[in-house]
């Protein structure tokens, strides 16, 4: 068996295809929420545990990206939680439910705002508990998951249910039960897809989202690059918006 580059790009050209073209309906949905919640002085909280974290970083704080965005992620337990560091060096943390309203507590969530979650599985304890604590304080929840990896799994949490099975709006990535693509000999897979089609959902979100306040007559507060000139300045002035409700760290 041979293993090319060339076939990893061919599953993701593949990937993208039908993930950024079947789900219109979703994706205009999610970006109805988040378009609310902003015009309503929200702000869109976006979380993920393990590298489904790229998709709250792809949310929160980037350039082209929304400026009202905080990214929710297992650090901040350490960062504004007063925990030790050797808290994160668990490998169990993200199956453990508590933290979820460890990182709620913490974080500067208003009554208005959205979450955005990302979880390939959906079916680990901290992001099944964080989405039912997120329903249960009355906020709209957008999921980005894998819908045939998480089918074909159960959930870790005491409830039974996953991560697709409390959001209003449900978007799937993709991703081939494990993620990776390309099988190996002798078992196993290389080329993981849900990062990459992750992106694509959120970008496809965010932009959608643009238009409607840009229908709307709203000037959109959109991120420019720190490294382009007067970029750190225009992001200043429009952070300085949302001070105390936005964080943005390393």
């Amino acid at each position: 068996m041979t293993i090319r580059s060339a076939d990893y790009v061919e599953v993701i050209r593949a990937a993208i295809e039908r993930v950024g073209t079947t789900q219109g309906d979703r994706v205009a949905a999610a970006a109805d929420l988040m378009t609310a919640t902003i015009q309503a002085g929200g702000v869109i909280q976006a979380f993920g545990c393990g590298h489904s974290e790229a998709l709250a970083m792809e949310i929160a704080g980037r350039a082209g990206g929304l400026v009202p965005t905080n990214r929710i992620a297992l650090r901040d337990i350490v960062l504004y939680g007063g925990e030790p560091l050797s808290a994160l060096a668990d490998p169990q943390l993200e199956r453990t439910p508590s933290v979820a309203h460890r990182l709620y507590d913490l974080a500067p969530v208003k009554p208005d705002d959205t979450f955005v979650i990302a979880s390939n599985s959906g079916v680990n304890g901290a992001v099944v508990e964080m989405a039912q604590l997120v329903k249960q304080r009355g906020h709209a929840l957008i999921a980005i998951t894998s819908l045939e990896h998480s089918a074909r799994v159960d959930s870790r949490h005491d409830s039974g249910l996953k991560l697709g099975d409390l959001a209003d709006v449900v978007l799937d990535n993709g991703a081939p039960y494990g993620d990776a693509s390309l099988p190996l000999p002798g078992g196993g897979a290389v080329g993981a897809v849900s990062s990459i089609t992750a992106a694509l959902l959120a970008q496809q979100i965010v932009t959608e989202v643009v238009a409607r306040l840009l229908a709307f007559g709203v000037t959109p507060p959109v991120y420019l690059s720190d490294n382009v000139p007067g970029g750190r300045e225009h992001n200043a002035a429009l952070e300085a918006r949302y001070a105390g409700r936005i964080r943005r760290t390393a």
